[in-house]
């Protein structure tokens, strides 16, 4: 059942959160903010302009992020039991309505993020830290941690992938990632359908990819996959989960889902050229 809530907060806008209303529950908050740059500078087609200089109707080709942190405890009688950490990017400056749209997205994230944490692993980590108490064993602290990671950042698009680690609850690191990858013109996140031809039947090549690649990792010994692991592929494929690379486009399966929990979350990257994907051409 967690782990099934935790597959949810990527995709549930932040509401108010409930928590858990005792006496003997309380959380605290603290917010670390990046250091802002002395003279705000953004890449406007491959140019540097200072900030309220750049011509405003110039799209954007790159985009300027910073790391947006926050950390949170949660007490049980003044015990600490769970820990939360984020590292989010934050667009910096935010002059434009691209930028300023990214940076809610991850504000969502942020706090969505929590409301989980609040809502779904302090009930638990409050559980096991009472039953630790009335049998005498070593109190528990939980852990939870959300980062991410940009890995493509040029011509107008920028992708990148978010990622969850939750500790202590299972006996091993729990992992869940998020791909996203955005259209610095139009402010919106790109389907993955758009770095292929139309009709080129590009679930098909990611698969063959997938399986081509599986085989060779099993044949050198170097990794292991669940039984009737072509079956399970498109099982759990998930157009969303994919971000861009310099090398191609990585898609990426969640853990647990085609192997088993040492082999993290495995990822699959297709090349761009000819029989792949390409990017998305832009105007002159």
């Amino acid at each position: 059942m967690r782990r099934f809530a935790a597959k949810m907060y990527f995709n549930t806008l932040p509401r108010e959160s409930k928590g858990l209303r005792t006496e003997k529950i309380s959380c605290t908050l603290k917010r670390v903010q990046s250091p802002r740059p002395a003279a705000g500078h953004r890449l406007v087609q491959n140019s540097i302009f200072s900030e309220g200089a750049a011509p405003m109707n110039e799209p954007l080709t790159q985009l300027h992020a910073e790391a947006m942190t926050a950390e949170r405890e949660w007490t049980v009688e003044e015990i600490p039991v769970l820990s939360a950490s984020i590292s989010l990017p934050e667009p910096v400056p935010a002059a434009d309505k691209v930028s300023r749209r990214i940076r809610r997205y991850y504000q969502l994230q942020c706090r969505s993020f929590l409301r989980y944490c609040e809502t779904y692993l302090l009930p638990a980590a409050a559980e096991e830290y009472r039953a630790a108490l009335a049998a005498s064993l070593p109190l528990p602290h939980f852990r939870a941690e959300l980062t991410y990671q940009v890995t493509y950042n040029d011509g107008g698009l920028w992708s990148l992938y978010t990622q969850s680690r939750e500790s202590g609850f299972s006996g091993r690191p729990t992992l869940l990632r998020h791909g996203d990858t955005w259209d610095l013109t139009s402010g919106y996140p790109v389907p993955l359908s758009a770095f292929f031809p139309r009709r080129s039947g590009w679930k098909r090549r990611l698969m063959e990819a997938a399986e081509a690649e599986i085989q060779r990792q099993e044949t050198a010994g170097i990794s292991r996959y669940h039984e009737g692991v072509r079956r399970l592929l498109r099982r759990h494929f998930n157009p969303q989960n994919f971000y861009l690379t310099a090398e191609g486009l990585s898609f990426f399966y969640p853990m647990y889902a085609i192997a088993p929990a040492m082999e993290g979350i495995p990822v699959f990257t297709l090349p761009y050229g000819q029989g792949g994907p390409a990017l998305p051409a832009r105007d002159a």
